[in-house]
């Protein structure tokens, strides 16, 4: 004779067969990748644009990037700047424009007329390269002080990350600064 499950187990059962509802009544919004619209990474033929919480959201154009200023914090975005994929904190992208014969042979192969383009997520533990030593011309993340040299492959200058950022390739049409790409390497913190 089967024994009635105990309180437990019904419970556990009961979480799971909610978990398998919402999973079945996710929204259409979610691509055959499993990611949300909101949070697709950058492809080849987006715009970048400023996030929508911004005061003044908007697509960038090179003119927007001025020579050895701190880095804009943008995001992939729909061709008119309505759609901006911000959801996702591993979307963030640092854009830094330097004068072109400052940059090696590799990133001068992914810059538009100087202007380069990195994660804003550290490799070392995840945390947002959010600071600009514009002495230096490097990115800094606060977390653990890791800097990445954006004219040299975002390679790591200093602290504990082990890998460089990763770039995106970018390219000018018709006035307009576009993803040519994808990311040269996995985004964030390298998983044990």
């Amino acid at each position: 004779m089967l024994k009635p499950p105990s309180p437990n187990r019904r419970a556990a059962l009961a979480t799971m067969a909610s978990a398998l509802t919402l999973c079945a009544l996710r929204p259409a919004t979610v691509q055959a990748a499993g990611v949300a619209t909101g949070q697709q990474p950058p492809a080849p033929g987006d715009a970048l644009a400023l996030p929508s919480w911004d005061d003044r959201p908007r697509v960038i154009t090179p003119a927007d990037l001025v020579l050895n200023a701190p880095p804009l914090v943008v995001y992939p975005s729909d061709i008119t700047g309505k759609t901006v994929r911000e959801r996702s904190r591993l979307n963030q992208i640092l854009l830094v424009r330097l004068s072109p014969d400052q940059l090696d042979a590799t990133t001068s192969r992914r810059a538009a007329d100087g202007i380069v383009a990195y994660t804003g997520t550290c490799t070392h533990a995840g945390c947002s390269v959010s600071e600009w030593d514009a002495s230096a011309r490097q990115f800094l993340c606060p977390c653990h002080s890791s800097r990445f040299d954006p004219a040299h492959a975002g390679t790591r200058v200093a602290g504990p990350a082990a890998r460089p950022l990763p770039a995106l390739p970018l390219k000018i049409e018709h006035g307009r600064l576009l993803v040519a790409g994808t990311f040269s390497g996995k985004i964030g913190a390298k998983s044990a």
